[in-house]
């Protein structure tokens, strides 16, 4: 059976590195980017399954990133979760008009994620 694999757009050095690992002990393919412009990249050449986006980023914000990939008849349907601290209604409505799946606000518990991410996966 194929690893599903994920995308891990965190410009945040320490959390990208815990991320990767608990997705990787969990038996995911990891795949990480550090700014919006280098996600967009990286996405199109890995082609994830599913995206754990962080939305404050540099060079593209992940509202926009989420957007690009959304528009995109071809990669619509590949889950995009937000994973950020910016946690208004306005973010939070902000995240569902651009596309976004799932949004999950830092600090979070890894479990947490673990069960949306095989939510979105199964």
């Amino acid at each position: 059976m194929a690893k599903n694999k994920i995308l891990i757009v965190e410009d945040e050095e320490s959390l990208l590195r815990l991320e990767s690992i608990l997705l990787t002990s969990k038996g995911y393919e990891v795949v990480a980017a550090s700014n919006g412009l280098q996600a967009l990249e990286v996405f199109k050449n890995e082609k994830p399954d599913l995206v754990l986006l962080d939305i404050m980023l540099p060079e593209l914000d992940g509202f926009e990133v989420c957007r690009q990939i959304k528009a995109n008849p071809a990669t619509e349907a590949i889950p995009v979760i937000m994973v950020t601290a910016k946690k208004t209604g306005d973010d939070m409505t902000r995240g569902e008009q651009v596309g976004a799946d799932w949004y999950i606000t830092k600090p979070f518990k890894s479990a947490m994620v673990l069960e949306t991410i095989q939510r979105f996966l199964s």
